[in-house]
């Protein structure tokens, strides 16, 4: 089963000898600092001009950003930006499963089904002459950290007391103060930034040195909660208070922290001597 017509039935176009090396474009960035920096075109879509290549990889930019599967990067940028070299070098089906599997339900939660110009199948099953998906090893050396999942939006709370937060507190297992903004990319969409380092308030089992990617990985998958809280682009302080429980961060309440709100200064200060009931 030779390599060339795998290509030719898997994306529907010869890749014969037409193709060319050209460099990574800046717009996409979610093919950045993986390894190589030129890529072959026609790529493995079949897109066959880099404007194609740029506005077809932008919708996947959103995806790749939220780390949703370790090397969802490797297998979009080996689709999008094949690396130069004599021969294509194309996922493995088990790479595709592995990563189908881990970000299916980020795209559900967008509205959006897995689609079919990524149906695993097209894939070959051997693992000789492909990218092959995480081993064993990987899984033994790399800490498997928390991560956000899709879930309802919490309401944005405006009107509270200091004890009622202080229960809030008690109810959860971490609290992280942050600043939002959002700005519009060159693209036209909507891009969300955590402005300034994550600030604990209650540290449960986050990890100090993770959180603010935890944290932008839960805005990109909750989009829709993410657009409440930041109608304009003029930077918020919001205080998000969730848990973690069997690896997944969920957000379930979150304050909105206005400078003249005395009752969050309030709580987080009294924080630090409450007992929970």
């Amino acid at each position: 089963f030779a390599l060339s017509s795998f290509l030719r039935v898997a994306t529907g176009f010869d890749i014969g000898l037409s193709t060319k090396c050209v460099v990574i474009p800046k717009e996409m960035d979610m093919c950045h600092k993986i390894g190589y920096s030129e890529m072959r075109l026609p790529n493995l879509m079949g897109h066959t001009s880099m404007a194609e290549v740029i506005l077809k990889s932008t919708t996947w930019q959103h995806l790749a950003h939220t780390d949703c599967h370790p090397h969802v990067r490797t297998f979009l940028c080996s689709l999008f930006a094949p690396i130069c070299l004599d021969t294509f070098i194309h996922p493995c089906r088990s790479m595709c499963v592995a990563v189908r599997d881990s970000c299916a339900p980020v795209l559900a939660c967008h509205g959006h089904p897995w689609p079919d110009s990524l149906d695993c199948d097209r894939f070959p099953a051997g693992e000789d002459m492909c990218l092959a998906s995480l081993t064993k090893e990987y899984k033994y050396l790399h800490k498997v950290l928390p991560k956000p999942a899709c879930q309802a939006c919490p309401a944005v709370e405006e009107f509270f007391t200091h004890k009622r937060v202080l229960e809030v507190f008690c109810d959860n297992n971490f609290a992280v103060k942050v600043k939002l903004s959002k700005k519009r990319t060159v693209f036209g969409d909507q891009e969300y930034n955590i402005e300034c380092q994550v600030e604990f308030i209650t540290q449960g089992s986050l990890l100090p040195y993770e959180t603010q990617t935890m944290i932008q990985q839960w805005l990109l998958i909750n989009e829709n909660c993410t657009q409440r809280m930041t109608p304009t682009h003029r930077p918020m302080v919001y205080l998000l208070v969730g848990n973690i429980e069997e690896g997944i961060i969920s957000v379930n309440q979150v304050y909105r922290w206005q400078r003249r709100d005395s009752q969050l200064t309030l709580a987080t200060q009294k924080w630090r001597y409450h007992k929970c009931l």
